[in-house]
């Protein structure tokens, strides 16, 4: 089969240079939305699938948004003169056998069981889709005759005050055999208000050959849903959080408010989830069993395990955590983050690129960076892991059962032994051995009956 994405518009009312297909819906670009689904078309109907993106404005853009997808082959439509000229531009590319599927970059909610039910019903005619709305101002009319019978479609500056009162509006989403398909593309002709080869005035042709032509309602009006402008945008964007939302609570999870928290990804949720207000998850999250995520946090790209909490504000990128942990309010877990079970990182806390053992805390104003620190370790408030030294970053390992003092420096390469202490204000640059007590700190000197320097009076 053959699977056909229009994607060469500008989309002027969005007021924007980037390529409409491109803007994101939901954390990803509309046009990967209805690649996505179209991929899923195919593989319901266990048929091969040659995909054919017609791109335009933007169009370099659009094809290295799309570099990370396998076999799309790409074609410009220039100039753009209306859907049929750009199918038109695609049919080198198609292959006889089978069907074509004809599909928009800016309808993304559509379906993949709605597009396999509309394959099923066109057969050896054209079957499309439509959708019943209450307001179809600029949409194309589906015309019926007296018995039911789709005779045409009228697009809403052609139509007649009769035809505008019709609620059924067609999607442009249809489905034909290809090689009936192309022979009706070659025949379209530009006679309307827009000087435009419609795609649409394929319907009127197959009618003329007597072929059978079907127009499936869409279950669901949202599914046939535009973007032409950036209130359209956020409306859609509006109906797939409340999916997700709905999804998350269906598998167990409980938002204190479904209509603020954002998905922006895949979020797979275990049971008695909780999950506060202002959340945003983006790429791969897995939350298990009894997690506990506190308001406005940001979690990307995250495994968070059985029993943590994550308190307020606090963003998680690329990192695992494991269970019964405590992270936040406030705390930032950068890429290659790893906390082993019952791990504390506390308030303007910051771990990167390192492991942080069974039960080890960090409570308070801390960095670690490319580092190692084994079980039941303390670091003290305000220490860092000076990783960097201008052109380099360096590990460190600081063992098991360590005390870190408040406010030291550890200055990488570096190793602590297990069971060290290393007292507070400490800068230290070299091995600290095992089990004893490290000191690294200008002495303390007191001069009694210091004067300050008095203010210099101004003539």
């Amino acid at each position: 089969m053959n699977l056909v994405i229009l994607a060469a518009g500008q989309g002027k009312r969005m007021r924007s240079d980037l390529p409409k297909v491109l803007h994101p819906l939901a954390g990803r670009p509309l046009l990967a939305h209805v690649l996505e689904t179209a991929r899923s078309v195919a593989g319901a109907l266990g048929l091969p699938a040659e995909v054919v993106v017609v791109v335009g404005h933007g169009g370099a853009r659009v094809e290295e948004a799309l570099a990370g997808y396998e076999g799309i082959r790409f074609v410009t439509q220039q100039p753009q003169l209306g859907t049929g000229h750009a199918v038109l531009q695609a049919v080198p590319m198609l292959h006889d056998a089978g069907p074509t599927l004809v599909l928009y970059g800016d309808v993304p909610l559509i379906r993949a069981t709605t597009l396999v039910g509309l394959l099923r019903a066109a057969g050896d005619g054209v079957a499309l889709l439509s959708a019943r709305v209450p307001d179809p101002t600029g949409y194309g009319r589906i015309v019926r005759d007296a018995a039911g019978r789709v005779t045409r479609i009228v697009e809403e500056r052609d139509a007649s005050d009769a035809e505008r009162s019709i609620d059924e509006i067609n999607t442009g989403i249809l489905a034909a055999p290809t090689l009936r398909l192309k022979s009706w593309v070659a025949q379209l002709r530009n006679v309307n208000a827009q000087r435009e080869y419609y795609l649409t005035d394929v319907i009127e042709l197959a009618v003329r050959e007597g072929a059978p032509v079907t127009a499936c309602v869409a279950p669901d009006a949202s599914q046939a849903l535009g973007v032409n402008s950036k209130s359209q945008l956020a409306q859609l964007e509006r109906i797939v959080q409340q999916n997700s939302a709905e999804r998350l609570m269906q598998l167990g999870a409980t938002l204190a408010d479904p209509g603020r928290v954002d998905v922006r990804g895949d979020v797979s949720v275990g049971v008695d989830v909780f999950i506060d207000i202002g959340c945003v998850f983006e790429g791969r999250v897995e939350l298990a069993d009894r997690v506990k995520v506190g308001p406005y946090c940001v979690l990307r790209d995250t495994t968070v395990g059985p029993g943590t909490e994550v308190a307020a504000f606090s963003h998680l990128d690329g990192c695992r955590i494991g269970a019964s942990a405590r992270v936040g309010p406030y705390a930032r877990l950068r890429p290659g983050a790893s906390l082993d079970d019952e791990v504390h990182i506390g308030n303007f806390v910051e771990v990167k690129a390192s492991r942080v053992g069974r039960g080890s805390k960090a409570n308070h104003l801390a960095y670690i960076g490319d580092a190692e620190v084994g079980s039941r370790t303390n670091i003290g408030a305000g220490t860092i892991v000076a990783n960097y030294d201008g052109a380099n970053k360096h590990s460190s390992r600081i063992g098991q059962d360590v005390q870190v003092g408040s406010n030291s420096v550890l200055v990488a390469p570096i190793e602590v032994g297990d069971g060290a202490t290393i007292g507070a204000g400490s800068t230290v640059c070299r091995e600290v051995p095992p089990g004893g007590l490290t000191l690294a700190r200008a002495r303390q000197v007191t001069i009694a009956g210091w004067k300050r320097p008095a203010k210099k009076v101004k003539a």
